[in-house]
């Protein structure tokens, strides 16, 4: 069985979902992320209700790495509170899912 995993995110700002997307990729800890947007959304936030733009990301990669994983997107993401909502990806066409293993596999070496 396929141990692969999709996290989501939101960032503020088209660009900083690019950044995001694009550091995840380069260090493998994301075979893929997709960027959809702009979204709204509403939420409280320090006791008032906001109403923001938001680009949703949607990043794939392997269980295994999920704690290192979140730290990244701690620490690259402006947000105090970044969102990352785990879902378990039990059920994966099986060339698609072999594809996304071996790109977040690191014995892989990262393209030039």
């Amino acid at each position: 069985m396929l141990s692969i995993i999709q996290v989501t995110t939101t960032c503020d700002d088209e660009q900083k979902a690019e950044a995001l997307a694009r550091a995840l990729v380069e260090r493998r800890l994301a075979a893929c992320v997709q960027i959809d947007g702009p979204i709204k959304s509403v939420y409280r936030w320090n006791g008032k209700v906001e109403i923001g733009q938001e680009w949703r990301c949607t990043i794939k990669t392997k269980k295994e790495h999920l704690v290192e994983l979140q730290n990244a997107i701690k620490s690259l993401h402006d947000y105090e509170v970044p969102q990352m909502l785990m879902t378990d990806l039990s059920v994966v066409e099986e060339s698609y899912g072999s594809w996304l293993l071996s790109e977040v596999d690191s014995s892989h070496e990262p393209p030039q």
